[in-house]
């Protein structure tokens, strides 16, 4: 881990504090450290050589096909609470 790739402990506890976690000082620098290596993870992925796309992409999925859905009755049938032909769920406050 170089220093150019250093997590600042200060930012650690501001995105902390952001997130309204507490951490102990041991924590922060804990932290500080494991996230100086993600990021070093990261700049590793630079060094992977790009590739030229040679094949053509296909769609691999199936064609949609119209079939008839439930009636409006049928699918109420198992609510258990509806009301003017709609599914009743309890009230958010």
């Amino acid at each position: 881990m170089s220093d150019d790739t250093a997590v600042d402990p200060e930012e650690v506890q501001h995105v902390a504090d952001l997130a309204r976690v507490d951490l102990a000082e041991t924590e922060v620098d804990r932290f500080a450290e494991q996230f100086a290596d993600i990021l070093a993870s990261f700049e590793a992925l630079d060094e992977v050589p790009e590739v030229e796309r040679e094949e053509e992409l296909a769609n691999v999925m199936r064609p949609d096909e119209v079939r008839d859905g439930l009636s409006q009755e049928e699918a109420l049938r198992n609510a258990p609470e509806t009301e003017d032909g709609y599914f009743k769920g309890p009230r958010v406050s």
